[in-house]
């Protein structure tokens, strides 16, 4: 059954727009250069994001939401503790980003 990855963040104030738009593009990107050991495929099945625009003002200051589909459990595992891209992605924002946020869940378990 499917996993959706909820990331959630906010960027340090004083990090310029061009910085923090070419951090999304980088974590978009993962969605490509994300690839099973096993397979030598893509397995982030879904990956998609942008700047907040809700009007609730529940925010909490995060700014940037973001969600990737994974297929398995052992997928999700390997993204977050072996996958050199995403390991590479995650230290090239440690110096931009303020707070982060993650959320995961599988559709319908309760």
């Amino acid at each position: 059954m499917a996993i959706y990855h909820i990331v959630l963040f906010k960027f340090k104030d004083l990090v310029p727009t061009d910085e923090d738009k070419a951090a999304c593009s980088r974590m978009l990107a993962l969605s490509t250069e994300c690839i099973h050991p096993t397979s030598q495929k893509n397995y982030v099945r879904f990956l998609g994001g942008g700047k907040d625009n809700s009007p609730e003002g529940l925010q909490n200051g995060l700014t940037h939401a973001f969600i990737a589909q994974f297929e398995t459990e052992e997928d999700r595992k390997y993204y977050l503790e072996e996958d050199p891209a995403h390991k590479e992605f995650v230290a090239s924002i440690k110096d931009i980003v303020e707070k982060v946020q993650v959320v995961d869940f599988t559709p319908d378990v309760f």
